[in-house]
């Protein structure tokens, strides 16, 4: 008997769904949590930095999560990010 090659079926959705499961609403919950308490940890601690080149580190670092955070939430505002966008 001869064995047929398996065929590639992934599974991929050429578009995201309407609906999020309630796994994936706590997963992103999470996510943002995290990226918000990291970003006011970083400015906390910088300004309780003396050394200028760490507090411009930590200040950098709180910056990255903030942009993180505000992606996360323009991907779960989709019409609100639009409407967002300056016109050319």
């Amino acid at each position: 008997m001869q064995q047929q090659p398996m065929q590639n079926q992934s599974n991929v959705m050429p578009q995201p769904p309407n609906i999020i499961s309630t796994k994936d609403h706590l997963y992103l919950q999470d996510m943002l949590s995290w990226n918000l308490l990291a970003m006011k940890k970083a400015h906390f601690f910088a300004e309780q930095c003396q050394n200028q080149e760490l507090k411009m580190e930590l200040e950098k670092a709180g910056q990255m999560h903030n942009r993180h955070y505000q992606t996360v939430l323009s991907h779960l505002q989709p019409q609100q990010a639009q409407s967002q966008q300056p016109l050319q």
